[in-house]
């Protein structure tokens, strides 16, 4: 049967591609190819090659170079501030990038009222609340974007936001086509429709299931990309993208397993291709919404039930550690160290005085998808359920599939879940905000208005020391009441057919790389 499928692979690889199209190996498929309405990286990685940003990041570093916008500056108090936006550009449909297409995008997804804004038909726009807090009337950091010339927009803000273009620099915020935008409506990224910008390839097709195939836009204001074509593919298993990269039916497999290292250097065909650091954090969440998670007894001794040592010895082959927070180690911010070390005596001792002095049952659900932070999430999953039991508590392994995954564990469905997240931009904001700001109320039902306070008071001021000693508390509340579990942070091992030059990981992510400059050998 294996053997079957990689012939039908190369059937269709050969059907479509010749050497100049590269075939890029995902976990999955894309949600919706418009950025800002997508929360993954198998939707962003294909978005982020046809729209594009007002700022970038250096290829495999996370210094701000210029995107759409070729310069950025603020008022004093950085709550006002100035993008000039790069001339000459025009999306792939002939419609111009100005600052009248810049503000109609950033109006869609910052006024709930806007008319092509689609929240009220099922947009939701979830990573603009991540980010910039929520659009006007919920928590919005923008209070409205001004042109002030063909190629000028002025943003001002409800407070300072001394770093906010490294908000826009975020893999989320694609400029799209009005024009498309306005045609599509709320279909507007969904397969029969596709997405619309001004990057380096075209879309051309989305067949469910199957691929989704850009072209080269040979009118790029970059230049021409390396490659005619790109062929994305959803792979689920690891073990299957490598079969495959190892067979030459794809040329690049994002997020293999750790445990792949060894097979991935000892091959000829194949090379790696690591980031030197990676932001990132896997985690265990319990939703506060469902009993007995409500307890903070029984959430310390979740954590004191898991050896999270042994399970990143297991299986992150040394590209990953130990979390001691959710923050990754070369940011700054953190606290005390994770207080909750392997020992399952203890915690069926917080479970008896919880309680729960025969442990009780639960469900435990595992991401269908494997992502940088959790490399192989069944076994993962498999093992932290069998240490869960080793207390008493029976957790019943739960998954679905991954679209409907990331829409319902902010709702409560979940009681105990693994998730995670890779930044967005390098800052401490981007990951406490995220967890522990507005979203907390709804992702892990957990409600602090404390906490929430100095999230916001660090994110308004300029100072890193200052900021550093807010960042740090907000970390020892969240340790104090096991709200989640840091698990690890790891370096994901992706790898590339030799012949192929120019991809460059990024600490950002797979989903973070640009394949304008991806060539592939004849």
């Amino acid at each position: 049967m294996k053997k079957l499928a990689l012939l039908l692979a190369l059937l269709l690889t050969l059907g479509l591609t010749s050497a100049q199209t590269l075939v890029f190996g995902s976990s999955g498929f894309p949600a919706s190819l418009d950025g800002v309405d997508s929360q993954d990286g198998n939707s962003l990685v294909v978005s982020g090659q046809i729209t594009e940003r007002l700022v970038d990041f250096a290829p495999g570093k996370t210094d701000l170079i210029p995107g759409l916008a070729t310069s950025w500056s603020a008022n004093d108090d950085a709550t006002v501030w100035t993008f000039e936006l790069r001339q000459g550009v025009k999306f792939h449909d002939g419609t111009p990038f100005n600052a009248e297409a810049a503000k109609f995008n950033l109006d869609r997804w910052n006024d709930p009222n806007h008319p092509y804004s689609g929240r009220a038909e099922g947009k939701t726009f979830v990573p603009w609340g991540w980010v910039f807090g929520g659009p006007i009337g919920d928590g919005n950091l923008i209070e409205s974007v001004a042109i002030t010339g063909e190629y000028e927009i002025q943003l001002t803000l409800t407070q300072p936001a001394p770093f906010l273009p490294a908000l826009f620099a975020a893999v989320y915020f694609q400029f799209n086509s009005p024009t498309a935008v306005m045609a599509a409506g709320v279909n507007y990224g969904t397969p029969n429709v596709g997405s619309v910008g001004t990057g380096p390839f075209k879309f051309v097709e989305w067949i469910e299931g199957e691929r989704i195939v850009l072209e080269r836009n040979d009118d790029y204001w970059g230049g021409p990309a390396g490659v005619e074509r790109i062929v994305f593919r959803g792979i689920e298993q690891p073990t299957a993208r490598l079969a495959e990269l190892q067979a030459g039916t794809i040329d690049i497999a994002v997020n293999l397993t750790s445990d792949d290292l060894a097979t991935v250097q000892n091959d000829a065909n194949l090379k790696t291709a690591i980031a030197d650091t990676e932001l990132n954090v896997g985690y265990i969440s319990m939703h506060q919404a469902n009993a007995p998670f409500d307890n903070v007894l029984v959430r310390r001794a979740v954590a004191y039930a898991i050896d999270r040592d042994a399970i990143v010895s297991a299986f992150y082959e040394g590209l990953g550690v130990v979390a001691q927070d959710h923050l990754p180690p070369v940011l700054f911010g953190h606290g005390e160290d994770w207080p909750y070390e392997y020992n399952p005596e203890k915690a069926k001792e917080l479970l008896a005085e919880a309680g729960f002095p025969n442990g009780f049952t639960t469900q435990y659900w595992y991401m269908p998808v494997s992502r940088p932070y959790f490399p192989a999430p069944q076994p993962i999953a498999e093992t932290i359920a069998s240490y869960l039991a080793d207390v008493g508590i029976t957790a019943e392994l739960m998954t679905e599939d991954w679209a409907t995954y990331l829409a319902d564990y902010p709702t409560g469905k979940f009681p105990m879940y693994m998730i995670g997240w890779n930044a967005d931009y390098a800052d401490p904001d981007n990951f406490l905000r995220t967890f522990f700001g507005p979203s907390s109320i709804t992702d892990q039902g957990w409600d602090s208005p404390e906490t929430r306070a100095l999230i916001q008071e660090a994110s308004q001021i300029s100072d890193q020391d200052r900021r550093a000693a807010l960042y740090a508390q907000v970390v020892n509340t969240v340790a104090d009441q096991a709200i989640s579990i840091p698990m690890a942070h790891n370096r994901s091992l992706n790898a590339t057919r030799v012949g192929i030059d120019g991809w460059v990981a990024s600490p950002l992510g797979f989903s973070s790389v640009s394949l304008h400059s991806v060539t592939k050998a004849q």
